[in-house]
């Protein structure tokens, strides 16, 4: 994709995008400049829907690919979960394991389990179990701590 960036010193600013076919990275763009920062595009087949980040329940990262579950959607998203993070940069997000990160806003219940893990009830009634490398930071997180 080729960038053409210029600085003007008068008239109306203008943002032109030109694109083949719409693609993922095309339909992120134009999210960012309708503000639409707090939504993130995906596929459900092979068709892109957009969804409101608050929606999302929790993501998986399952064989190199990252899937967000809403209550009645399951989107494949572009990225890994590192880069969410990065992008999405929204605290009601935890990283709870090595392959799931949750939206802490949509638990329902949290029970203690045993080697110091933590079994996670989110909205959809799905258990999440919160590994026990994370569940100190979590608890943290929960108290104030963080």
């Amino acid at each position: 994709m080729k960038i053409d960036i210029q600085k003007i010193l008068e008239g109306e600013e203008k943002i032109v995008i030109r694109y083949k076919e719409p693609n993922p990275s095309v339909d992120k763009i134009i999210g960012i400049l309708r503000n639409e920062g707090n939504k993130l595009w995906g596929k459900i087949d092979d068709k892109n829907i957009c969804i409101i980040i608050n929606e999302i329940l929790y993501l998986e990262s399952v064989d190199d690919k990252v899937f967000a579950y809403t209550k009645d959607k399951v989107l494949r998203i572009d990225g890994t979960l590192n880069s969410f993070m990065t992008e999405v940069s929204d605290e009601s997000f935890f990283r709870c394991s090595k392959s799931m990160v949750i939206n802490v806003n949509r638990l329902t219940s949290l029970k203690s389990l045993s080697s110091n893990r933590i079994d996670a009830t989110m909205e959809s009634g799905e258990h999440v179990i919160i590994s026990r490398r994370y569940a100190s930071e979590f608890r943290r997180l929960l108290k104030g701590d963080n």
